[in-house]
């Protein structure tokens, strides 16, 4: 079950035992070899930037038990911000995250080995909320403007809405960290920023809150980004196979089960209201990929927008892994998972 907290802790056990050693002697009194039962108790730790549809398969696969199927035991980690959570994997703190490009980018472009490996989707709507008395996206010059952190895919997109309205974001607005969308809202609702880039259900929530939706941007980029490292992939490939296998099948059940995702997502992100909820399934179902492959259309523009106007000399195949999605569909697993069509 989820827990109301930010970071989720999600444990996957064998047999419902607590105690490995007696988990050990039950299988080998089945005749069960040791190797077996570690390999049932793989540890991932996974973290996400907020309770919101794009980021809410990993929870579907938990609430499935399709974690359970592959022997993996998982927690999901909610850190505030895409560029926290890169950060965070790089570290050491998680073996795979969701997280954006754009948060993704600089840190390859330093040196980091991060690589996307997956995505649920190759589109993405962008929303930017402001405060009631705010009417036009020119009305927030001079205003504080709130992002889950510098460097975020809300940074990103808030910086490119503002330069599209012919306002200089590093000029005409001041912009603060917020730590994540639902603290973005309350610091909204409280005055503190005037406005803030959403997506679905947050955004909703707000504007049944009173605020007002400013732009409603569609954008062409990897949408649920599975990101790891290269390391981590040279050494635990297998278990980041078995991974991607239970997130292909929540894929699978997000698109085809709308009840089922609905009550994941109404605990995911504490929602109750029904419309919210068959809201946010209607944004994000249609778009969810059957094959959950990257697309470099979606790196490479964010690497030609550059960092703080400075050019990026990177490829987008540098950030991209497709090896583990190629091998999962030319096996005829993601063909089993959708019954061979």
């Amino acid at each position: 079950m989820l827990d109301k907290h930010d970071g989720l802790r999600i444990d996957v056990s064998i047999m419902g035992s607590k105690s490995p050693a007696l988990a050990g002697a039950i299988f080998l009194w089945l005749g069960l070899s040791p190797g077996f039962y570690a390999e049932a108790e793989e540890r991932i730790t996974f973290l996400y930037p907020s309770p919101a549809g794009s980021w809410v398969t990993p929870v579907i696969a938990k609430e499935a038990k399709y974690f359970d199927d592959e022997g993996l035991v998982v927690e999901l980690v909610r850190v505030g911000g895409s560029t926290r959570i890169v950060a965070a994997l790089i570290g050491g703190s998680g073996q795979l995250i969701h997280a954006g490009e754009p948060a993704m980018v600089p840190a390859v472009a330093q040196g980091a080995d991060a690589v996307m490996i997956g995505s649920i989707s190759r589109v993405n709507r962008h929303h930017l909320i402001a405060r009631p008395e705010i009417k036009d996206v020119r009305d927030l010059k001079g205003k504080t403007l709130g992002i889950t952190s510098f460097g975020s895919t809300s940074d990103y997109i808030l910086r490119t809405i503002l330069e599209k309205h012919g306002l200089d974001p590093n000029k005409d607005v001041a912009i603060v960290q917020t730590g994540g969308q639902p603290e973005g809202l309350a610091a909204m609702l409280g005055g503190k920023v005037y406005a803030q880039r959403m997506s679905f259900p947050l955004h909703l929530k707000a504007i049944q809150l009173g605020m007002r939706e400013l732009v409603d941007m569609p954008t062409d980029e990897n949408t649920g980004g599975v990101i790891t490292t290269r390391s981590y992939l040279a050494q635990r490939r297998p278990i980041a196979i078995r991974f991607m296998r239970a997130f292909i099948r929540g894929i699978h059940r997000y698109k085809t089960d709308k009840e089922f995702s609905k009550k994941v997502i109404a605990r995911f992100a504490q929602l109750q209201d029904d419309q919210i909820l068959e809201a946010t399934w209607r944004e994000y179902s249609p778009d969810l990929q059957r094959v959950p492959r990257p697309t470099l259309k979606g790196v490479q523009q964010v690497i030609d927008a550059g960092i703080g106007g400075k050019k990026i000399d990177l490829k987008a195949e540098r950030l991209v892994d497709l090896s583990i999605v190629d091998e999962l569909e030319k096996n005829g697993f993601i063909d089993s998972v959708y019954g061979g069509r």
